[in-house]
């Protein structure tokens, strides 16, 4: 078919989808146009409102809002409605008071009569309140704790702690007791120093009103974490060594600054460049001002090396090459190093009453979690589940917490190959509340205890909703059908629930609905009417067939409706993160993409969009497919993309278009250099080039340490395939990216040039990060992208 009647065939089956053209300048112009996104909502403390966040126009503030449960005008709140708004609410046992944070600030409300009474005043930003037994309520400020009496208004700390050496434990030698004999008025000194420490320990005691002593945990430690158990008798304390050497940390340089002149920054070091700071757990026994350190080497595995084999390769050339102190550097220690794992969930969660506390530990190998307990009466750790990956323990699904009897543990486990959750009595065996191939995330129990809510993807690896769990067990109860579910609160009663859904076209949008499910209530709609008048074409999810065993890779489909024309041109979008799920019937992060799609579409192109392997939402075997190989099942399932593409849609093989940013860059550059001939041209964005000059907990997951396993670096670096380029490249890299930065394109670009190649391009913007948030710039990189696949895929 000749060239013009596919264009003209193509236009017409598009003009029955968009009311006008797009542009370029309208789908790269701030979000603004297009409306924001609910953010982070919560209920009011009575229930009959809920409060959420919305972006406002021309700059990064978020307002506060407020709408009624049942339904009207959501109000935007000024600074005076704001000074009286409630903040996200936490409640006593008898549901009596509530307590919030208002500005950074604790209000403490009785429910009885609606009084409210303002806690604290402090430019420290309190955070964490929460109601103890008796009725006082606890709040952290900074590393510290403190526990506010209503009944006498005095708000005090839970402890003192201090890095330093405690001066009440004197370190006597052999001049000091020489000097005490010699020197009678040196004995008289230290027997006033003692008779005071003595009556000061006995008020300590026996006074109630008085500061407790400080705790003194040393001078060689930080602080990284602290937390205070419900019923004010412990404080749990995690520990870094002090002045830990984290490696020589890389600079950035902002050309374009108020100043004129250039500034540099440092960013983040690179992966291997040294180990991370082990941390360590330090128990305070606040009733009785006693301190004990819990050791980590009683729990299952912490002796075991995963890496032996890989590491006695690298000693054994390491001392072949003659460099014995390396080699001894990579020996294997003898108990591993841990660290909390606050940053991928929840890292100490206490029982209700407090008589209990979850700790959660990660190897920093990281192909270890377990979840602890601890004995208070030995002092000591007690191992209550492990969880083992050969590859490495995912980021997501680490939420864990105690049910109600403050006896059993609730947690989340990707062991069977997919998250689920489980409950556990301490010290007994475990229970399964869900299995099956989907995920499970986001659980939250009902404030009655009886049921968990969760998000999941069970009805299709793409669908999320909410489901019920019954906490002792039984079947999942599916309560909203939105197929397009992000998140959720539950309200203080547990009788309803704030949703957050969206879909393809539409930003996260809020709606309540009762826990026992039925027809949700539609409380906002953020759209300008300037973008809901717009017609988009809706992605259709495909299923592809794996050509490599993997089974299928689903895809998002995005052609003109009721265009049947042979030969066309196509592009492949590869998405970013790695693990991350894009194939999914909620409004993509990757909007603004979704939209150049749509004016590619209008100009007769067909896209797809794939979760390849490593991406979010299918497993973990899906997720851990590139364990010390990336780039490689991530390109199969790529080619298989395009292969169906040329298949079932008729698309012209030497006309197929690639493109994506961050991973999707790095696949983008896998895909051009190992597959040489198969697209007509690519477009990398901020792409990683080299892996060794990535950061340290993200690749040393999926590649370990470089000097421990440097062949799976060289294997899934895309510096290392340059020399095979041959199809038309544009690089494009924010140069003050401080996440990949702009020196792995540089690198590259300068590999390219000194193998002579040609056909490759490099674009730089000077006031970019990995995020681009300047409109100009979004314009620009797609306005090229734009030109490329129009120049090389002949469209």
């Amino acid at each position: 078919m000749r060239p013009m009647l596919i264009a003209l065939l193509a236009a017409f089956a598009v003009g029955r989808a968009y009311a006008a053209p797009l542009d370029m300048e309208t789908i790269m112009a701030d979000p603004d146009w297009i409306g924001p996104p609910v953010e982070k909502p919560y209920f009011s403390v009575d229930g009959s409102s809920i409060y959420y966040l919305l972006k406002h126009d021309g700059n990064k503030v978020r307002d506060l809002w407020r709408v009624p449960v049942q339904g009207g005008a959501p109000l935007m709140l000024d600074a005076a409605a704001q000074a009286q708004a409630d903040g996200d609410p936490v409640f006593d046992k008898a549901h009596a008071h509530a307590a919030f944070i208002r500005h950074g600030d604790v209000f403490w409300r009785d429910l009885g009569n609606g009084r409210t009474m303002q806690v604290t005043r402090t430019d420290d930003g309190e955070i964490s309140p929460r109601f103890m037994a008796d009725g006082r309520l606890q709040y952290r400020g900074g590393d510290d704790w403190y526990i506010y009496d209503p009944r006498s208004g005095i708000s005090a700390k839970a402890a003192t702690i201090k890095l330093g050496d405690d001066p009440d434990q004197r370190k006597d030698d052999s001049l000091t007791d020489e000097q005490l004999k010699i020197f009678s008025t040196l004995r008289g000194i230290r027997a006033d120093k003692d008779a005071q420490h003595a009556q000061d320990r006995a008020l300590d005691v026996a006074d109630a009103t008085r500061a407790g002593r400080p705790f003194y945990l040393g001078k060689s430690v930080a602080i990284v974490d602290t937390t205070l158990s419900p019923d004010g008798r412990w404080m749990l304390v995690v520990t870094k060594p002090k002045g830990h050497d984290d490696g020589t940390a890389p600079k950035i340089t902002h050309y374009v600054t108020e100043s004129g002149y250039p500034e540099p920054e440092d960013a983040r070091t690179y992966v291997g460049r040294n180990d991370g700071a082990p941390q360590s757990l330090v128990l305070l026994d606040l009733s009785r001002h006693a301190s004990f350190n819990l050791k980590t080497d009683a729990l299952p595995g912490i002796k075991d090396d995963p890496l032996a084999e890989l590491r006695a390769k690298a000693i054994a050339r390491l001392r072949k090459a003659g460099k014995d102190d390396e080699a001894d550097a990579l020996k294997a220690p003898a108990v591993r190093p841990v660290y909390v794992n606050s940053e991928f969930g929840p890292g100490v969660v206490w029982s209700d009453d407090g008589q209990n506390v979850g700790i959660q530990l990660r190897a920093y190998d990281n192909k270890d979690r377990w979840i602890a307990s601890v004995d208070f009466s030995s002092h000591a750790l007690v191992s209550q589940h492990r969880l083992t990956d050969k590859a490495w323990v995912n980021w997501n699904f680490n939420d864990f917490g105690w049910l109600k009897d403050g006896r059993t543990l609730w947690y989340l486990s990707e062991e069977t190959g997919y998250s689920q959750l489980y409950t556990k009595p301490v010290g007994g065996k475990a229970t399964a509340l869900t299995t099956g191939k989907f995920e499970v995330s986001h659980p939250a129990l009902s404030p009655d205890g009886r049921s968990f809510f969760v998000r999941s993807n069970r009805e299709a690896p793409t669908s999320y909703d909410i489901y019920r769990v019954p906490v002792g067990g039984g079947s999942m109860e599916q309560v909203t059908h939105f197929k397009g579910m992000d998140d959720f609160a539950l309200s203080g009663d547990g009788k309803r629930l704030a949703v957050l859904h969206s879909s393809s076209y539409v930003p996260s949008q809020l709606a309540v609905v009762d826990v026992s499910g039925g027809t949700p209530r539609e409380l906002t709609d953020t759209r300008k009417p300037g973008y809901k008048a717009m017609q988009w074409v809706e992605p259709k999810i495909v299923q592809v067939p794996s050509s490599h065993g993997a089974g299928t890779i689903y895809a998002k489909y995005y052609a003109a409706p009721g265009a049947d024309v042979a030969s066309r041109p196509a592009v492949i979008f590869v998405h970013g993160a790695g693990y991350l799920q894009n194939v999914h019937q909620s409004f993509p992060a990757y909007f603004r993409e979704q939209m150049f799609h749509n004016l590619l579409v209008q100009r007769g192109y067909v896209v797809l969009d794939m979760d390849y392997r490593a991406s979010e939402g299918y497993g973990r075997d899906w997720r851990t497919a590139i364990y010390r190989n990336m780039g490689h099942p991530e390109l199969e399932d790529l080619l298989d993309g395009k292969a169906w593409l040329v298949k079932e849609q008729h698309v012209d093989a030497h006309r197929v278009g690639i493109y994506g940013g961050s991973y999707g860059g790095f696949m983008t550059l896998m895909s051009l250099f190992r597959a040489p001939g198969e697209f007509a041209a690519g477009a990398a964005l901020r792409p990683v080039t080299d892996w060794s000059s990535y950061d340290q907990e993200y690749t040393s997951d999926i590649l370990n340490d470089p000097q421990i396993d440097p062949e799976a670096y060289t294997t899934s670096s895309p510096i290392y395939y340059a020399d095979q380029q041959r199809d038309p490249l544009l690089i494009m890299h924010g140069l003050i990216d401080d996440n990949v930065m702009a020196s792995d394109s540089i690198r590259l670009y300068q590999r390219l040039v000194e193998l002579h190649k040609k056909d490759f391009w490099i674009s730089l913007y000077p006031m970019e990060r990995h995020t681009f948030v300047h409109a100009d710039s979004w314009h620009d990189e797609y306005r090229r992208i734009d030109e490329l696949f129009h120049d090389k895929l002949g469209q």
